[in-house]
């Protein structure tokens, strides 16, 4: 049987959103990805292996190395999906806002 990662049980683990947003501008290896965590890189090597799996990262060989990158189409998907909960959040926000400031120029008025 072939379980699937999810990219949202990827995506919360701090290590991994480190992991990419290092990798958002450029191709890196999995040693130079590690040079920038205090872990062990095996540690690092099954962070990369979960993004992989649930498709985040790309992996590239390039003669002896394997070099990591993002894949856009699923980074796209993830942000798809997630645009209207973050519409509905900032019109929720701004709703909130308009009514902070209506009682702040109320308070205002009445001193």
């Amino acid at each position: 049987m072939n379980l699937r990662r999810d990219v949202f049980q990827a995506i919360a683990d701090p290590t991994r959103r480190a992991i990419l947003l290092l990798v958002a501008s450029q191709a890196m290896t999995a040693g130079a990805i590690a040079s920038n965590f205090d872990t062990a890189r095996p540690t690092v090597s099954k962070h990369l292996q979960i993004l992989t799996e649930c498709e985040l990262l790309q992996q590239e060989q390039n003669g002896r190395e394997i070099y990591y990158h993002i894949n856009a189409k699923k980074m796209k998907a993830v942000a798809d999906f997630l645009e209207p909960f973050r519409e509905m959040w900032d019109d929720r926000f701004n709703i909130l806002e308009a009514i902070m400031k209506a009682k702040m120029k109320e308070d205002r008025r009445e001193k």
